[in-house]
């Protein structure tokens, strides 16, 4: 099954069967359509009955006439989702594909069909070329259109853009379409993404999806130009004086099909993860699952060893910043205690280098090893302009996405080293202010205008700094590095060059299957934890906290977690204790270095 992912929608056929994998931006109203309708034959009566679901324009044949009074008529009921690609996805191959997504799946299994024009629907209506034809009349309209935005289907041929993939939006997500006159804003959480966006329609148990799920559907893609006309005539008959917010609210919700596609959903399930070296479902005990799991863990160590050094040298050759940056990137939030999130672990890497290339180098081995990630250039310009919660926009009846409005699992990069002197307004301070409640409570809140709603999420945020970050966090580990390579830039570029795609393919599935392991505790280990931190109180009850036995049983479990073992063992709680204290010795020395800079 061709996927929108990967095929541009110009390649496919319509009405074909596609897949789409991609995150609920927001959710429409519902909208009813005719289930069931009759056709008559005014020349000779003859009566017809027809189904209307995957449909957005219905079936007639060339001297037939719908007829709205027919007591055999159905009106049914279906849900529309505004989805979009996971935010921030790595362009990752997949591994039955090559580097060129598109051109290597056409080819190899021969999905390229001829353009639109050839396909000849059954019902009687103008031809896609004379649906093109009045949309851009005049002449110079189509012309334009043919320059700025997706070829039209009578000229597809002889188009010079083949290199054009899945990339239907600018880099500031926006269309000029030739039904609409502003720019068509795609509704991308971060800038500069590119991809589909896709009106998807379902037609059984909605209630089951929420916004800021991460779905797989499979459905019938519908792309008829015949929607477009309709909306612009729509458009045209409202009074723009007396009806704007109507009118804004029929553009967003009916945008031109060549630029949003449909889909009307046949099957669609959440996914667990995007990562595609995994299987889909990891709950079922298929015996190919089982199998695939199993032969994996029994060579965790070694890839654990190896991953190790690898992050050990990407940080300098700093082993412990290693160690905890494994333990955050397997980290999720696994449970919540009335609002408290159980399982977030928040790491501020301090001691980063300023101005330096450093971190964004970080982020772009993180960027290789997890499957959806954003790096947050915390600059003066960044927190006072950009919109980090989504918003509700009345007047178009949708939701102004955010930044932070992400997919489960994502990792979050927030650079503050790119921090420097200025003046925050109010927006800056909503924004420092929300990342502050991501990372505390792992929740969003989305301006409703007369209220705020809470969004639960589970972000792993990545705070690089030069000090302590003003930012809260879970766990502060400061850099110290044990290299200093002449030329930063060749010495981080020659890490990822040099790193086997087989090996860095065993990290990807190393990091999401640690993840979604299950984890417990036994009684007597419990108990014996208890002992323990006692003891500890006793010995040192100015330092030690019920902060540092939380943060400890955290890292406990990671370490556990990153062992394969899905129990706390005497061993790892012991080691966890070791790292902690090793990590409190260095803040302490760091302390004493730099004054109350920590």
């Amino acid at each position: 099954v061709p996927s929108l992912n990967d095929v541009p929608v110009h390649y496919l056929k319509p009405n074909s069967l596609v897949k789409f994998r991609c995150m609920v931006q927001d959710m429409f109203d519902p909208e009813f359509y005719m289930g069931i309708y009759e056709t008559v034959d005014p020349n000779t009566n003859a009566r017809a009955l027809h189904f209307g679901k995957y449909r957005d324009v219905a079936e007639c044949g060339p001297q037939q006439e719908i007829d709205l009074s027919s007591s055999q008529m159905v009106t049914s009921e279906r849900q529309t989702f505004y989805c979009i690609p996971v935010p921030g996805e790595s362009a990752w191959p997949s591994p039955w594909l090559s580097l060129t997504p598109c051109h290597a799946y056409v080819s190899a299994s021969q999905a390229r069909v001829s353009p639109s024009t050839s396909y000849t629907p059954s019902r009687h209506k103008r031809s896609y070329e004379e649906d093109e034809d009045m949309d851009l009349h005049p002449s110079k309209q189509k012309e334009q259109h043919l320059g700025n935005g997706p070829c039209s289907a009578g000229d597809i041929h002889g188009c010079v853009e083949p290199k054009r993939l899945e990339t239907e939006a600018s880099a500031g997500h926006q269309i000029i379409s030739p039904s609409c006159s502003p720019p068509l804003d795609l509704n991308f959480p971060l800038p500069g993404e590119k991809g589909p966006a896709c009106l998807v329609k379902v037609y059984e148990s909605w209630d089951s999806f929420k916004v800021n799920d991460v779905l797989e559907v499979y459905g019938i893609l519908s792309v008829d130009p015949a929607l477009s006309i309709v909306n612009s005539d729509e458009s045209s008959a409202l009074d723009p004086m007396e009806c704007m917010d109507a009118a804004e609210e029929q553009r967003v919700h009916s945008p031109p099909a060549s630029l949003v596609p449909r889909i009307h959903v046949i099957l669609a399930q959440k996914l667990q993860h995007i990562n595609p070296l995994l299987p889909a479902c990891l709950n079922e005990e298929e015996s190919k699952t089982c199998e695939f799991i199993s032969n994996f863990m029994a060579e965790l160590s070694p890839v654990r060893a190896e991953l190790l050094g690898f992050l050990t040298h990407a940080l300098l050759g700093d082993s412990l910043a290693a160690e905890y940056l494994i333990l955050h990137l397997i980290s999720t939030v696994y449970a919540r205690r009335d609002v408290l999130p159980l399982g977030k672990f928040t790491v501020n890497l301090s001691g980063c280098p300023r101005n330096s290339i450093f971190t964004e180098h970080i982020y772009r081995v993180i960027q290789q090893l997890v499957p959806a990630s954003h790096r947050l250039q915390m600059t003066i310009e960044n927190m006072n302009h950009l919109r980090f919660n989504p918003r509700k926009d009345y007047a178009a009846n949708r939701l102004l996405s955010g930044v932070l409005q992400l997919a489960s699992n994502t990792s979050l990069v927030v650079d503050e080293t790119q921090l420097e002197q200025g003046q925050l307004d109010t927006t800056g301070v909503h924004n420092v202010t929300a990342l502050g409640n991501l990372i505390t409570w792992q929740k969003v809140d989305y301006d409703f205008n007369y209220h705020q709603m809470e969004f639960p999420c589970n972000i792993n945020v990545l705070i690089t700094s030069e000090g302590r970050s003003f930012l809260p966090s879970d766990c502060q580990v400061h850099l110290q590095p044990q290299v200093t390579p002449p030329n930063m830039e060749e010495y981080m570029s020659s890490l990822l060059t040099a790193l086997l795609p087989s090996v860095l393919n065993k990290f990807r599935i190393y990091l999401s299957l640690s993840r979604l392991l299950d984890y417990s505790i036994s009684e007597e280990v419990t108990k014996a934890v208890e002992e323990d931190f006692v003891e500890m109180r006793k010995s040192d009850p100015e330092s030690v906290t019920a902060d540092d036995l939380h943060r400890t049983l955290l890292v406990a479990r990671f370490l556990s977690l990153s062992a394969g073992q899905t129990t706390l063992s005497r061993e790892r709680w012991l080691r966890a204790k070791q790292l902690e204290a090793l990590r409190k010795a260095r803040l302490q020395q760091q302390r004493c270095v730099n004054g109350n800079e920590l």
